[in-house]
């Protein structure tokens, strides 16, 4: 049976060693970003959570619909967590429920203009933001993942 060569055997054993520092600067950099996120809700006059619920409404994938089960799969959050936060968010006046017209059992969730407006600045503080530490973010992912991270995915051969 062939030994593994020496650079072959370095990767194989670099792929089974964890990068703590690596881990610890992704961490780092991410934890950076949610801290400003956190500020910058607070200071618009909601809570994070509340910021992300307005978020994964406004930006959810094609196909999908606004309801309380997939916002709370979206937020990694119980149900109930969800109901609590559109309640709070639906007293100021940022989001409503309303029937669904193909079903009126289906109660989905909408942004009101003052929501639009408030996640719309928050959103432009987040993207000046990203533009500031994006590199250092893209760069710990990168070092941990190597030049995977690099390359845009593909999206089939079309």
């Amino acid at each position: 049976m062939n030994a593994p060569k020496p650079r072959r055997a370095a990767r194989l054993r670099s792929r089974r060693e964890p990068d703590y520092r690596g881990l610890a600067e992704l961490r780092h950099q991410i934890r950076r970003f949610l801290k400003f996120s956190e500020r910058a809700a607070r200071a618009a006059g909601v809570e994070p959570q509340q910021h992300q619920l307005l978020l994964a409404i406004r930006g959810l994938p094609e196909g999908q619909r606004p309801t309380i089960g997939v916002l709370a799969e979206r937020l990694q959050l119980a149900h109930h967590t969800v109901v609590g936060l559109v309640d709070r968010l639906e007293a100021a006046k940022l989001v409503r429920r309303c029937a669904s017209a193909e079903d009126g059992r289906e109660i989905l969730l909408g942004i009101t203009g003052g929501g639009e407006r408030l996640l719309r600045s928050l959103s432009l503080a987040h993207r000046a933001e990203l533009e500031t530490v994006g590199p250092a973010l893209a760069e710990a992912l990168a070092a941990i993942v190597g030049t995977r991270a690099k390359r845009p995915p593909t999206r089939g051969l079309g």
